[in-house]
């Protein structure tokens, strides 16, 4: 499996959520699966079928985060010699160049991205137009409504 780039505050989220899951989640479905066994006859029994499903789900959950956590690479922007350069991590303030509007966003790895939060996947189309560019430069994304012109005015390693 290839390396999965990620921020340190995405690598602590997963570590967060794999501690949730590991905890609290496994120990609740497992006395979920007890509780439904001590009602008797599990070939008709809805709740077995439920809390049998949800362990399905949280044990495949482990198993995914801990292998994103196990071909980790954790990035540091403020480490990367980057020179004012747009590096993965690096939180860039844009303005489109159409409609005068300014954006800030985050460039992260695919399971931190949430764009209403301003974090934009590495693998996204707008990332992959920033990455190199310094402020000053002019950005030209292809987006699904045609082509749009970004200007960098800012590029931060926080």
């Amino acid at each position: 499996m290839s390396k999965v780039p990620l921020t340190i505050n995405g690598a602590e989220r997963l570590r967060k959520e794999l501690h949730q899951l590991k905890t609290v989640d496994r120990p609740n479905v497992i006395a979920a699966i007890a509780e439904a066994r001590s009602h008797g006859d599990l070939s008709e029994n809805a709740e077995y079928d439920a809390a049998k499903e949800r362990q399905g789900f949280v044990e495949g959950r482990i198993q995914e985060v801990e292998g994103k956590l196990s071909n980790a690479q954790i990035i540091d922007p403020r480490l990367l010699d980057a020179d004012g350069r747009c590096v993965f991590g690096a939180t860039l303030d844009l303005e489109d160049q159409d409609s005068g509007a300014q954006v800030t966003y985050q460039i992260v790895g695919e399971d931190e991205a949430d764009i209403k939060g301003g974090k934009i996947s590495i693998n996204s189309p707008i990332a992959r137009a920033l990455i190199g560019k310094f402020a000053g430069d002019i950005a030209q994304v292809q987006a699904p409504g045609g082509l749009r012109e970004y200007e960098v005015l800012d590029v931060r390693d926080e």
